[in-house]
């Protein structure tokens, strides 16, 4: 089943910038539809419909990334001499010499 791997991650937290700015986006088209005091069941409606829209939409992109960090990692471990450690180098050998102009 697709969602396999979505059973096994954290759920991300209620408050997300998906779901904040969705929530956002809905409760600013709420006000654009009339009065600013009138109408705020409305204003909660999309604001909520804005809200859970937006919690669902991260918890996609978690699955979306952990399936394509599985992928890369699964690649990696298969395919190892592509993925040599490098030498590591000291600070010193990676700045220039200091000379200072005078």
């Amino acid at each position: 089943m697709k969602f396999d791997i979505s059973k096994g991650l954290p759920p991300p937290g209620v408050v997300n910038r998906n779901s904040f700015w969705l929530g956002g986006m809905g409760w600013c088209a709420a006000i654009m539809n009339g009065n600013v005091l009138s109408g705020v069941h409305r204003q909660v409606l999309l604001t909520t419909i804005g809200w859970f829209l937006g919690y669902h939409l991260t918890k996609y992109e978690n699955y979306v990334h952990a399936k394509l960090d599985r992928e890369m990692n699964e690649y990696m471990k298969l395919h190892p001499d592509d993925f040599a450690p490098k030498e590591k180098k000291t600070f010193a050998e990676i700045v220039e010499p200091f000379i200072p102009v005078r």
